[in-house]
This record gives structure tokens, C-alpha cells and sequence, in this order.
């Protein structure tokens, strides 16, 4: 059994209003799917909804919910403050489905998909400080100087930070020596605990 059928056979407390949420999403148009061990619904290769059980409810995630008509309030941010888009549509029993309200947000946000309608995450870009150590090798060394603007503006920031970070003279001085082969190399500070 592969694992979007052993989601649905689960047996829990939820087990059959999940199932009646399943059918209601694959009247639709949507491709069934599985991420994130939970089922997803996409159109086009895009997220549009997923489903989920929790320990006291369940329900339908909209990616881009924060875009749905929701005039009596009924979408969750489960994540405040972490999530501009994702909103939820909760229930706590089977009866609390209502067929219409559920294919309503659902025929919008497929209709939304469609149309490229989506809130992009705002990533937040601080200025690169350079610390004087760091530009001082820098402008001594032209090929160096060019490693360091090829890198990503990421690991511009760790090495910067890196130097910056260190207290006394003579730490900077040895956190710049151990990061320039690394800027040579065109490999991040921290590269090595990430999949890059």
C-alpha cells in the first residue's frame, strides 16, 4: 500500500471525515498527490490545497488562502506571523462539512491558481556590512575580489558576519584567514551542514 492510501486507511477518530473531504477535493479538478506525509491537491504542478488531521480537528490548508473571499471568517492562519498565504478551513466533527462552503473555496482557489494569483513570501534583505578586515583583502587581491562578488548574497552575509561576530582583533584576523580559501573555493561558510 503505498503512502497516500495508508493516510486514508489510518484509522483514527477523523478517519471518515477525512474520506468525505477527500471526495468533495477529487470532484474537482485537481491532482491528488502526496507531500509532507499528507495529502496534497495541485493544478498545473502548483500546491493549491492539502489535508490534514490534527490532534483536535482537521481540515483543508489553502496555499494561497489568504487570497480566498472569506467574509465570515472561517480561514485560519495557523502560523501568525509566519505565513502571509496559508490559511485553513478546520473542522472538528464529520458534520461540521458542508459541501457547498467547502467546494465554494475551492472552486476560487483553483480559479485563482489558474489565473497566477499568489502572494509571494517576502524575504527580508538586511545591508551587507563588510567588516574593514575582510575589505582590506579584499582590495589587496583583485581574483579574491571577484570570488567574493560571484558568491550568493547569502554567503556574502555569513562570511561578513563570521569576521564581524568576533570580539578581539586577533579572532577576526584568524576567522578571515580560515574563510578565504573558502571565498576562493566559491563555498559557503556553512555549506557543509546544508544540501547546497
Amino acid at each position: 500500500m503505498d503512502a497516500l492510501e495508508n493516510y486514508f486507511n489510518t484509522t483514527d477518530q477523523f478517519k471518515d471525515a477525512i474520506s468525505k473531504l477527500r471526495a468533495l477535493l477529487l470532484k474537482t479538478e485537481l491532482k491528488e498527490t502526496y507531500k509532507w506525509n499528507a495529502p496534497v491537491y495541485t493544478i498545473n504542478g502548483k500546491n493549491v490545497v492539502g489535508l490534514g488531521r490534527f490532534k483536535n480537528h482537521f481540515g483543508i490548508w489553502f496555499f494561497q488562502g489568504a487570497l480566498l473571499n472569506d467574509p465570515k471568517s472561517q480561514l485560519h492562519n495557523a502560523q501568525e506571523g509566519k505565513t502571509k498565504a496559508l490559511r485553513q478551513l478546520r473542522f472538528y466533527k464529520e458534520e461540521d462539512i458542508v459541501e457547498a462552503k467547502v467546494l465554494g473555496f475551492l472552486k476560487e482557489a483553483i480559479a485563482n491558481q489558474k489565473n497566477g494569483l499568489e502572494i509571494k513570501s517576502q524575504r527580508t534583505t538586511s545591508e551587507l556590512n563588510i567588516p574593514k578586515e575582510l575589505e582590506s583583502a579584499l582590495e589587496q587581491d583583485q581574483p579574491l575580489k571577484e570570488c567574493f562578488e560571484n558568491l550568493t548574497p547569502r554567503r556574502q552575509k555569513e562570511f561578513a558576519k563570521h569576521i564581524l561576530e568576533a570580539k578581539q582583533e586577533k579572532t577576526r584576523l584568524r576567522r578571515l584567514n580560515k574563510i578565504l580559501p573558502l571565498i576562493r573555493d566559491g563555498v559557503g561558510l556553512y555549506d557543509k551542514y546544508k544540501n547546497c
